[in-house]
């Protein structure tokens, strides 16, 4: 079974508030017969979209594959939230990696944050970017954690845009009553995500990137050069970027044994007017301390938009609404009963230690995915790294290749079964407070 077509209507946007809430760009048309490039990129979502568009503006020859529309994927679902660091804790990669490298993925981090506020303005993208970004505890432990989490990025990196609140201060704030605390980041930021990769589309389509839309990669053939091949048409081009996160399915082993796909779900609630400043009384995004996160941030048409819920097979659930509304509503029970008018999934990603995974698969192939729930900056990021390390500047490529990417256990045919083995332990040890 193909992940592509597994929940969503081919070409066709999923039934989202994202979706309900943006102007779609012109169709472009499939691949059809054979084209020749300098690149192919296969994905079009923010790494494909971002490496593209960078290509194109050093002059070379581009052609975009996308098997649906531009930023179908995680790009155009997930919870737009652009943050601060990696998806591991400074300190967690200090313990994996040493200092220095630590700091060398700090600094790439703060530039995948800048690198995406620069093509927003630079581009006139209009998805609403609005500073702040917070981490809540749900225990005085964690709270305590982030707080100190918070003292050391100051202390060893310089970043002070984080301020460290306490109960009182984080309650007049967000009203979930399980929070006891948290950290608030003024450098990080959200955004509408589809109305970022659809801007990227166009800026990519502008640069001179030739896109095709509703063309499945089917085939990979290596060779200097190598051949992209579709249903309906191929790519002979001298460089090939894979940029398919979660919808790699075949195309790559030594990438599909490192990156698993998995899905996770978001609510949009009815309009709440006066009731939105009985759950956020500033317009920031929330994550919070949980094993499996359950995130969220206000619409600028007073939604309530909340992520929360996973699951590791092929197929959503029949009742996505009903799957995300128990944690909304343990979050915030004050909303019990609110109507939901939008509930979508999304397949995103993973790695074994949450770092994305870059590689050089072939001496003519790069690869980027596995992005754990933080790719609005780091994908984008990851485009231009690719983009740069085709045009012999690898330095920040190298750096993020080097992060160690272990294989999943048991294989293609066995990872999902023992994630969801270990993901429900997690999730009962959430429910139990341990």
């Amino acid at each position: 079974m193909d992940l592509l077509f597994s929940n969503d209507r081919r070409g066709t946007y999923p039934a989202s508030w994202y979706a309900a809430t943006a102007t779609p760009l012109a169709p472009f048309a499939p691949l059809r017969g054979e084209v020749r490039a300098d690149v192919c990129v296969v994905g079009g979502g923010y790494t494909g979209l971002s490496a593209a568009l960078h290509l194109a503006q050093a002059g070379r020859s581009v052609v975009l594959i996308e098997a649906h529309r531009v930023g179908f994927g995680a790009s155009g679902r997930n919870g737009g939230q652009l943050g601060s660091g990696q998806r591991l804790t400074q300190d967690g990669l200090e313990k994996m990696m040493g200092d220095g490298p630590a700091h060398a993925l700090w600094d790439l981090a703060e530039d995948a944050k800048a690198l995406v506020k620069d093509l927003i303005a630079r581009h006139g993208i209009a998805c609403d970017l609005t500073p702040g970004v917070a981490w809540a505890g749900t225990s005085q432990r964690s709270v305590d954690g982030l707080h100190r989490y918070a003292e050391h990025l100051a202390a060893r990196y310089g970043y002070e845009e984080i301020d460290a609140l306490r109960t009182n201060d984080w309650q007049a704030i967000c009203r979930a009553p399980q929070h006891l605390g948290a950290i608030l980041d003024h450098g990080a930021a959200h955004l509408h995500p589809l109305k970022l990769a659809l801007g990227l589309a166009q800026a990519a389509h502008d640069a001179g990137v030739q896109i095709h839309e509703t063309s499945h990669v089917h085939h990979l053939i290596q060779g200097t050069p190598a051949t992209v091949q579709t249903e309906g048409g191929r790519v002979i081009a001298e460089q090939v970027i894979l940029a398919c996160n979660g919808y790699l399915g075949g195309l790559n082993r030594k990438v599909a044994a490192r990156v698993m796909p998995i899905n996770n779900f978001i609510a949009a609630t009815e309009p709440l007017g006066n009731r939105a400043a009985e759950v956020l009384a500033r317009n920031v995004a929330v994550a919070d301390d949980r094993f499996v996160v359950n995130y969220f941030r206000m619409s600028h048409d007073g939604r309530l938009l909340f992520g929360g819920g996973e699951s590791y097979g092929y197929k959503f659930p029949a009742d996505i609404a009903a799957l995300v509304r128990k944690p909304m509503e343990q979050s915030f029970p004050q909303l019990k009963g609110v109507r939901i008018d939008h509930a979508w999934g999304g397949t995103l990603a993973i790695t074994m230690r949450r770092m994305p995974y870059l590689a050089r698969v072939a001496p003519n192939i790069l690869s980027a995915s596995g992005y754990s729930g933080h790719g609005v900056g780091t994908a984008v990021h990851a485009g231009q790294l690719m983009a740069r390390a085709i045009e012999g500047q690898t330095d920040g490529f190298d750096t993020m290749a080097a992060v160690p990417a272990q294989p999943f256990p048991g294989g293609a045919m066995m990872r999902n079964p023992l994630l969801a083995l270990a993901m429900s332990w997690y999730a009962l040890r959430d429910r139990l407070g341990v």
